[in-house]
């Protein structure tokens, strides 16, 4: 399965919000579609589930025209669209039912997802008793009711503390491994990073890069490493690696070109001057009368990127994850 978006344009009024967007989403892969407030997120998604019409431009599931009439659609937006006084098993049988789901069905279904979560011991509870958390967990029971096809996430973990949102993680991705075609909107970047593999992000209206997020990170710029020493049988403390590296440098015993040296997390970072110097640098080192033993690529995060690309001032690059050369 797969939802194909091609070349999508909406405006309201004298705006144009969307300004030819194309982009595909797998089945089996995490799609993130990514950009700053007001970057045309919630106009894609309310696009998709036809809740109105683009002024040009096309989507396709399995290549042929979506219909919602002939795919499954859950929705989990970041607004909660449930009422508060009403008991939760009985609202979310009667969405159920709105669904075309039989009574003892829906029920069945009801009953399975709110166990999935933990909240069966809350069925009788009034919505607005809860926590915003486990209100969170009971629109995600709602959105999967109907075992959807296509299931679309608008800030999904809004609200839960750790502990639940490593469980929506894990039924995010059992979601994935069902071979769900799962469409991730979100601005916590670390999120998207351990859920999703691909990604679209968007800037006023249009897409500034997409692709595999890991394939992203890794042609980003590759020339600062972060460096771990050791001499005379112990781990060298950051300043201290810090020194030897500019002692080194200072006698001439590391030539490759280096920009700066410097300590940043409890890490000494080296800048060079380009990427293809780390190969000399790694050589540079070995002739040193010290021992290495961690030499990385600091990779860019998703979130370094994503300010990068929306025309925001550049992290700290040792905020950045660490992939070894």
């Amino acid at each position: 399965m797969k939802l194909r978006v091609e070349n999508l344009h909406k405006s309201f009024g004298d705006h144009q919000v969307l300004k030819g967007l194309s982009f595909e989403a797998q089945a089996g892969q995490a799609f993130a579609l990514l950009g700053r407030n007001g970057a045309g997120k919630t106009t894609t998604i309310r696009i998709i589930m036809d809740v109105f019409k683009a002024d040009q431009g096309e989507l396709f599931w399995n290549d042929q025209p979506l219909s919602q009439a002939h795919i499954r659609v859950a929705y989990l937006p970041e607004e909660r669209g449930l009422y508060e006084k009403e008991p939760i098993l009985r609202q979310v049988i009667y969405i159920a039912e709105l669904r075309g789901m039989p009574y003892q069905e829906a029920k069945t279904q009801a009953l399975k997802w709110l166990d999935r979560f933990g909240m069966t011991t809350h069925a009788k509870d009034k919505l607005e008793t809860l926590s915003k958390g486990n209100q969170q967990k009971i629109q995600l029971a709602v959105a999967l009711l109907n075992e959807p096809d296509l299931i679309i996430f608008d800030e999904p973990f809004s609200g839960l503390d750790p502990v639940n949102a490593q469980l929506l993680k894990d039924v995010i991705l059992e979601q994935v491994d069902l071979g769900k075609v799962v469409f991730f909107s979100s601005h916590q970047m670390s999120y998207v990073e351990n859920i999703c593999q691909d990604m679209a992000l968007l800037y006023e209206g249009k897409i500034r890069l997409q692709g595999s997020i890991r394939e992203i990170r890794r042609q980003a710029d590759r020339s600062k490493l972060a460096l771990e020493l050791r001499q005379d049988g112990r781990f060298l403390s950051p300043e201290e690696a810090q020194q030897a590296l500019e002692s080194a440098q200072a006698q001439g015993q590391i030539q490759a070109g280096i920009q700066a040296i410097h300590l940043a997390k409890e890490k000494v970072l080296v800048h060079l001057t380009a990427p293809d110097q780390a190969d000399r640098l790694f050589r540079d080192l070995a002739a040193c009368p010290f021992q290495v033993d961690k030499f990385q690529v600091v990779e860019p995060t998703l979130e370094e990127i994503f300010i990068q690309y929306t025309g925001g001032q550049a992290l700290d690059v040792a905020e950045g994850d660490h992939s070894e050369l």
